[in-house]
């Protein structure tokens, strides 16, 4: 899946005055529901299972 973002000009981000690299500190996409990948798979997995689990207990209650 391909994404633009309307900051990034010619790999620079226009909002925060550095080159772009999606997902660094206040980038507008790392506050959004993407996720992004070290390019190592085993170390993407520690950080996830490193994350504590959220559970929408209204959601859960709703489904019953």
């Amino acid at each position: 899946m391909g994404w633009t973002c309307q900051h990034d000009y010619k790999n620079y981000c226009k909002l925060l005055n550095v080159p772009c690299v999606p997902g660094i500190k206040g980038c507008i996409l790392k506050k959004s529901e993407y996720i992004f990948t070290t390019g190592d798979y085993e170390k993407d997995k520690k950080i996830d299972d490193e994350k504590p689990q959220e559970i929408d207990f209204s959601k859960l209650a709703k489904s019953n």
